[in-house]
């Protein structure tokens, strides 16, 4: 009989024992993998959101721009600097912005907001603006008419849930309002119906029309056809006013831009604030966006731009934000520390009993001649068994957890919602796919588990066969 084979047999003399170390072992891996999972999705999802939707990976920008961020730090963007950046191999489009503030009203309220001139076939490559059209919303009337429609009762209860919700993909309305591919063919037509939203996207040929905010819009009570009017600083202090119609309304991720965004294609902006030819940004999109190419690509293209202009990564855009992950990271990080210190307990307290309650069989072995070095390894096997069994049943029981979680992130609403909203996050919690994280977790585990060993082969061959033989 082989080592292992031996080893094997030895774990289930005592099952209550090797269950209930392997099970310490399972809970606290599985525990540590969803949690991590959970935290690291909904960071995963914020910078997305945030990059995605506005900063972009990299910015060209005036050097003072970042810490004064007025339209009188912007700079002229001349074709021959734009041949130059495009020449870099990972370089894929360069999107002109022009950003500043203004006041927004719309009958008696009014909002200050954040005005951005884009090039809108330019910025649909680089945020993907167009898909973010709001399609449905579920207004309050909406909600009456489809509660009488033939849809699925269990998502009639889900209605109320989402009042005034907007959505700008059929696959996010449906998974929320949890209607399954079997009812799909017969609730999509009645959501249509009833839910659809009218809305279409800017062009380079508009001269009065606006995109805004769906949190801006709802705030402001203007929808598609209504007039907004824009006051604010021009360039070099000039005055600057005009008045606009909402052609589309936009579902941003992130809620504190979402309540604030107006978009205007770049000539108009430049006419609002007496700013002609000038942007304050350019945004660049990468064919890889991995943190190793865009910190590269900044690098080489600083060394293109010549005084006063340089690259901003989304690094240094976000670097409030960065931190405030980073600090959550780590109270993140204590919570599983104490997971794995459960774990430690559970290890170090089976391998005591064990010793204690087999001192006189290990006694027994050596005097019949079984040499320490053979007793040690057979159960050094045993442990890392036991480790094993647990490590493993625990990852792929949070694989399925994983995976859905991140298919169906659990959603806030009420107060919670709230919260997550006036923070500036969309109210979701996302899981994110395994990672390096699941090979952290496993990494600490058998770290954990080779002390462990450690300690037993310690206390075999310290074994006094006399002594062990009368216990």
């Amino acid at each position: 009989m082989t080592d292992s084979q031996l080893a094997w047999k030895n774990l289930w003399r005592n099952k209550r024992r090797t269950i209930i170390t392997a099970a310490s072992i399972f809970f606290a891996v599985f525990f540590a993998l969803v949690m991590r999972s959970f935290q690291l999705g909904a960071y995963d999802r914020m910078f997305k959101n945030i990059i995605e939707s506005y900063t972009g990976y990299l910015q060209i920008q005036h050097r003072d721009y970042f810490d004064e961020p007025t339209i009188d730090n912007s700079f002229e963007l001349s074709q021959p600097l734009i041949d130059r950046i495009e020449s870099d191999p990972n370089v894929n489009t360069l999107v002109p912005r022009l950003e500043s503030f203004a006041l927004a009203a719309a009958e008696s309220r009014t909002q200050g907001v954040m005005v951005l001139g884009i090039d809108p076939e330019g910025e649909e490559k680089v945020t993907d603006l167009r898909s973010k059209l709001v399609k449905y919303k579920l207004t309050p009337e909406a909600i009456q008419a489809l509660k009488k429609s033939t849809i699925p009762s269990g998502t009639k209860k889900l209605l109320d849930v989402f009042i005034n919700e907007s959505y700008s993909s059929e696959g996010r309305l449906l998974i929320d309002l949890d209607i399954g591919k079997e009812d799909t063919a017969t609730a999509l037509p009645v959501l249509r119906k009833y839910a659809s939203f009218k809305n279409r996207y800017l062009d380079n040929n508009e001269t009065s029309g606006a995109i805004i905010g769906d949190g801006l819009s709802d705030y402001l009570k203007a929808g598609v056809g209504d007039t907004i009017v824009l006051v604010g600083q021009g360039y070099h202090g000039t005055s600057a006013a005009g008045k606009y119609e909402v052609r589309g309304i936009v579902r941003l991720p992130a809620p504190d831009i979402d309540n604030v965004i107006v978009y205007l294609p770049i000539a108009v902006a430049q006419e609002l604030f007496a700013a002609p030819d000038m942007v304050t940004s350019a945004v660049l999109r990468l064919k890889n966006n991995d943190n190793e190419n865009v910190l590269q690509s900044g690098e080489s293209l600083r060394k293109l731009l010549n005084e006063p202009l340089t690259i901003r990564t989304w690094h240094e855009l976000n670097a409030l934000l960065i931190n405030q992950m980073e600090a959550d990271s780590r109270s993140g990080m204590i919570m599983i520390g104490i997971l794995y210190l459960v774990i430690a307990f559970g290890v170090f307290g089976t391998v005591l009993m064990m010793m204690a309650e087999r001192r006189r069989e290990f006694g027994m072995l050596v005097s019949i001649g079984m040499r320490k070095i053979k007793l040690a390894k057979v159960v050094s096997l045993e442990m890392l068994l036991i480790g094993f069994l647990g490590l493993a049943a625990g990852v792929i029981a949070s694989l399925p957890f994983v995976f859905y979680g991140n298919v169906h992130p659990i959603r806030f609403t009420g107060e919670m919602g709230k919260m997550y909203s006036d923070y500036g996050f969309e109210p979701i919690m996302p899981t994110l796919l395994p990672d390096t994280y699941y090979l952290w977790q496993i990494v600490v585990v058998l770290i954990i588990l080779l002390i462990a060993i450690l300690s037993s082969i310690r206390k075999i061959f310290r074994i006094n066969v006399i002594s062990a033989l009368r216990a």
